[in-house]
């Protein structure tokens, strides 16, 4: 059973209505039902076909206001490398050893993978435990890369990565509550400004069918798709 605090805030919203962008994250931020900062997510419904490789939306985009939270950052490289991602601030920086540390310890304390393509192969061994948990690296996400410094940078000031799922959602975090509106509601048009860019020139018809916005423990507000991609499709 939910509790008061989820309840009082489920009511304070009619599920029916679709409200503008900024007035659901008011309501989503102003109705604080954990103890704990929650994490405010935005659930974007998309009008493609995941199943179809040139519709598989995914990308990333640098939060203005980070995420709130520190990402732990695991660098696999080698040679010079590896001392250019530990002045960078990787927390985890290794190649060969830390590989086979996954492999054998099933050791996952870190939450962004970053390799160099010189090391890719290596790290094959390990995508059977990276890739169901996202977290193996890929050059389209800029997570294969020689410039592990802006890499490992971008990462830290709050790069999100984010991609369509097999219903055709994308989640993505926007946010902590304590952020307050207007840096949730800068971090959520830069999301939305990011999806709506990587839009497949194959997809057709009214391309993001449905928003919501919910913090972790509270109830989802339903978003008025029509104004939001108004903006981006003018933006584009």
């Amino acid at each position: 059973m939910a509790g008061k605090k989820y309840q009082a805030a489920a009511k304070s919203i009619d599920r029916e209505k679709r409200y503008p962008l900024e007035e659901a994250i008011k309501m989503v931020a102003g109705n604080k039902v954990a103890k704990f900062d929650e994490t405010v997510e935005t659930a974007i419904r998309l009008n493609v076909d995941p199943r179809q490789a040139d519709q598989n939306v995914r990308g990333t985009v640098v939060l203005p206001n980070g995420t709130g939270k520190t990402a732990r950052v695991l660098v696999l490289t080698k040679g010079d490398k590896e001392r250019e991602a530990r002045e960078a601030g990787a927390d985890f920086v290794g190649g060969e050893d830390l590989i086979k540390k996954i492999q054998e310890e099933n050791w996952l304390d870190f939450d962004r993978v970053i390799a160099t393509p010189d090391v890719m192969a290596l790290v094959g061994r390990i995508g059977k435990i990276l890739g169901p948990r996202g977290l193996m690296p890929n050059p389209k996400v800029g997570t294969v890369t020689f410039d592990i410094a802006k890499a490992v940078g971008e990462v830290k000031a709050g790069k999100v990565d984010f991609r369509v799922d097999k219903a055709g959602v994308v989640h993505a975090p926007i946010g902590k509550v304590s952020f307050g509106e207007d840096k949730l509601n800068q971090n959520a048009h830069a999301l939305l400004d990011a999806i709506w860019k990587a839009k497949p020139s194959t997809a057709k018809g009214n391309y993001i069918k449905s928003i919501a916005v919910s913090s972790t423990m509270g109830p989802g507000v339903r978003v008025d798709v029509t104004a939001a991609s108004k903006t981006y499709q003018t933006a584009a």
